[in-house]
């Protein structure tokens, strides 16, 4: 299938590694111009180098410092077409260890982000009549296991912001939509897995398994879902023939959030 993003350019947030790795090597591939960013300057010399083509620049910033978002602002041209609200933090603490600085900081990094680009670049889309701006959202704004209490509730907001962000876009050809993955076999995951297994003397398949077995029981598939597989819906619904689709919120989950809709 043709996706017809040869010509578009894209900006990606948080993706030096994971599914935003994943998202930019895949644009790239479809012939897209992509601009990645990652917290550290290093961090991205080292994902330009791994991806290794000469339609990807990238910008480091910190999204918990409002300066930094404010000079990544200035150096993304006004007429991106496609923005990929990838950036996220994740901090697992039971709610009675969490400090108001978690949900500050959760809050910053996961939904402000988000606002920020879309207010400065939602204007120039809708004036040039096309845009794509997606969210990066998460399970757990819907299961909300009770050590992940701030995070969950920030990815949440994700949705709500998504949704009514979209009735801004009204009778254009650019679309808002927020895309909702499952447990994904991310870099922490598998360092996770990993740790898990050295430490209860088990096979990483073993702690795979009781993971699914025991935490994310409600899983369809019980395994993680690969950041390509999260990575290749995001790429459609960033692309033009993904026109019919605006202010909804799109499960690449495995069927763990067992709901219709």
């Amino acid at each position: 299938m043709n996706l017809d993003l040869n010509d578009k350019k894209v900006f990606i947030s948080g993706s030096t590694k994971g599914i935003g790795f994943e998202t930019a090597k895949l644009f790239l591939d479809e012939g897209s111009t992509v601009i990645i960013n990652g917290r550290t300057k290093e961090g991205v010399e080292s994902a330009l180098k791994k991806l290794n083509n000469k339609n990807v620049s990238g910008i480091s910033a910190d999204f918990l410092d409002n300066a930094q978002i404010d000079e990544l602002i200035k150096k993304i041209p006004d007429d991106i077409d496609i923005i990929v609200n990838n950036v996220g933090i994740f901090r697992g603490k039971d709610f009675y260890s969490e400090k108001i600085k978690d949900w500050q900081d959760h809050f910053e990094v996961n939904l402000m982000s988000g606002v920020k680009l879309s207010k400065h670049f939602l204007p120039n889309m809708l004036k040039k009549n096309w845009g794509r701006i997606l969210f990066i959202s998460s399970e757990c704004s819907s299961l909300v296991p009770g050590d992940l209490l701030s995070y969950s509730v920030s990815k949440a907001s994700v949705s709500v912001f998504s949704s009514g962000l979209a009735k801004l876009t009204k009778g254009s050809n650019v679309t808002v939509n927020t895309i909702v993955p499952g447990s994904t076999l991310s870099e922490g995951s598998k360092v996770f897995l990993e740790q898990t297994a050295k430490r209860e003397n088990k096979t990483i398949d073993q702690v795979e398994k009781q993971f699914f077995e025991d935490v994310r029981d409600s899983s369809l598939i019980s395994r993680f879902l690969s950041v390509t597989e999260v990575a290749n819906t995001i790429l459609y619904f960033s692309s033009p023939i993904a026109s019919g689709t605006n202010g909804a919120s799109i499960r690449v989950d495995g069927g763990s959030m067992g709901s219709i809709i």
